[in-house]
């Protein structure tokens, strides 16, 4: 009897034995930092491609699946100044697998538009900043104004004729724009494309003579001549562009606008997805090379917490608002 209780037992210990190693991969999977990621993640950039949003999401891209250990897709959804992509976002499933790559019109939409398919606030989870950078107003060579002061008479000899492109409505070059018309009591013409690439295209082709836009989408363009740059919407000069003044140093007081690229996962992802996402970002963003990389861009690595992100987001949809009110920016 003795002999077969010990065998019972043996028995009853290995089936168990047998039926915990056979939850453990379900198991690992709950535990969810343990099994995260385990499949391709993907930077959904609601712009298209060419634009400054996709070029710091490519510098980034590759360092970050390399320190994430699976591979990080880039998937370019232009539309309605990142209002498509962003509502992709936000309706994406809750589990780190699709991570929003965006930039500060994240804060100025909601201040402009009446209506939108998502939340800004409630529906999506801060990640972390990546970086920081002017807007850079930058114009045909052939345009007849080669400073702000030239431009701003220009425009109040002719109202009504100068237009002025950027990579839609809700952008910060679209905010930029609306700032400048607002300061220098000018009337100027606001063509919103789907992105920066297709903004600057028809710029360098003369269709229209003046442009908005991040750093990163005209940096190239401008070195080579094949673009002139007036001035930047920051209260410091950019060390991509030293000798090109800022808006305020350019005559017009009272003006900045400072956009920012940052990354977000819907609402509701776990905390410690979150927390590895976000540690992946900063530990990148100390790298030499990434930080030299985004420099040639005109713009700075920022990195930080979820939280100190979540304050920005909170005190930008006021002030955004506030802008859009006295500027009077509405889009339907």
């Amino acid at each position: 009897m003795e002999t077969f209780q010990r065998g019972r037992r043996a028995c009853c210990l290995s089936l168990a034995g047998g039926a915990a190693a056979a939850l453990l991969p379900w198991a690992a999977r709950a535990e969810g930092p343990h099994a995260y990621p385990d499949k391709p993640v993907k930077f959904l950039v609601p712009y298209p491609p060419g634009g400054g949003t996709d070029v710091i999401a490519r510098i980034v891209q590759p360092r970050f699946q390399a320190l994430l250990g699976q591979p990080v897709v880039i998937d370019n959804r232009g539309g309605a100044a990142g209002l498509v992509g962003t509502e992709l976002a936000a309706k994406a499933p809750a589990d780190g697998y699709t991570v929003l790559f965006t930039l500060s019109s994240h804060t100025i939409n909601p201040a402009i538009y009446t209506k939108m398919a998502f939340d800004t606030a409630r529906d999506f989870e801060p990640v972390g900043t990546v970086a920081s950078l002017p807007q850079i107003l930058v114009a045909h060579p052939q345009f007849g104004a080669s400073t702000v002061a030239e431009l701003v008479a220009q425009a109040k000899a002719k109202p009504g004729t100068l237009s002025y492109a950027t990579v839609g409505n809700g952008s910060p070059g679209h905010l930029a724009g609306e700032l400048m018309k607002l300061r220098s009591g000018i009337q100027m013409t606001h063509i919103p494309y789907r992105g920066g690439g297709p903004a600057v295209t028809d710029v360098l082709g003369g269709q229209v003579p003046l442009l908005w836009v991040s750093i990163p989408a005209a940096a190239a363009h401008v070195k080579a001549g094949k673009l002139k740059a007036l001035a930047v919407s920051t209260l410091k000069r950019s060390a991509a562009f030293p000798d090109v003044p800022t808006m305020q140093e350019a005559g017009v007081a009272d003006f900045e606008v400072d956009s920012w690229y940052a990354m977000f996962v819907p609402a509701r992802t776990p905390r410690a997805v979150v927390d590895k996402l976000n540690r992946i970002l900063n530990e990148l963003l100390q790298e030499p090379d990434i930080r030299t990389k985004l420099l040639e861009q005109g713009s700075e690595g920022v990195g930080g917490t979820p939280s100190a992100l979540a304050q920005t987001v909170d005190s930008e949809l006021v002030k955004w608002a506030r802008l859009a009110r006295d500027a009077n920016i509405k889009v339907e």
